[in-house]
């Protein structure tokens, strides 16, 4: 038996060495060409939530820290507070039926129900909600005015102020009394003293203070008295 020459060898060595290589990259490139392939195949991903926005109007007051709870049933789902436009947003809610509830200290609690919640849509609340004053909860000044036979004056300006703690005035609103003489302010039922002043011409001003100490009603009556000549 003839003796295998070493070139030999050598060659069919390297001819191995290199078939091998060679299907080793084509191996390759065809996993790297269907992993391609199948992520190009793969479907864009429809969004799975939307949102709800919008603004709170107040019928008094600043409509910031509005607090907003989101409720499906009787469970609540999210929760938030305006900023100082009374806007808000919720977002990534699942697709329902919901309702909100809107509460803010002297102010009477809003509810608004029906609103549904589309994937990849915002409902748009703005324009819609509002909060009236809750009266249970604030402090009202209500007066009359009257000259000085005891009748009750028409067209008599009425101007509010507030005494600091250290004496200072300032003023915060003013009121014309009606055919009645009466007039009305509503404020914050926090312990403050008040300032009411009425004017009138030919007449001389009168003026009263009124301590507020919480959610009340305060009456108060004014007499004018002809100018002094």
């Amino acid at each position: 038996m003839r003796a295998a020459d070493p070139g030999e060898i050598l060659l069919k060595m390297s001819r191995r060495k290199f078939l091998l290589t060679t299907l080793a990259a084509l191996f390759a490139l065809g996993i790297a060409g269907a992993g391609h392939a199948s992520a190009q195949k793969q479907p864009k991903q429809e969004p799975t939530t939307g949102g709800i926005s919008g603004r709170v109007r107040v019928e008094t007051g600043t409509p910031d820290r509005v607090s907003v709870t989101l409720r499906r049933g009787d469970e609540e789902v999210a929760q938030t507070t305006t900023n100082a436009k009374g806007d808000f947003q919720l977002q990534g809610i699942a697709p329902g039926s919901y309702g909100l509830t809107l509460r803010k200290q002297g102010l009477q609690v809003g509810r608004r129900e029906n609103v549904e919640v589309r994937a990849g849509k915002t409902a748009s609340l703005k324009g819609t909600l509002y909060l009236p004053v809750d009266e249970g909860a604030i402090a009202f000044i209500r007066g009359s005015v009257f000259n000085a036979a005891g009748r009750s004056f028409h067209g008599v300006r009425v101007e509010l102020a507030r005494v600091e703690a250290d004496g200072t005035v300032r003023k915060l609103d003013s009121r014309v009394s009606n055919p009645t003489g009466s007039f009305g302010f509503r404020l914050p039922p926090e312990r403050a003293r008040y300032r009411l002043t009425a004017k009138a011409d030919g007449m001389e001003p009168a003026t009263k203070d009124v301590e507020i100490e919480g959610a009340a009603i305060y009456r108060v009556a004014l007499s004018l008295e002809p100018a002094r000549k």
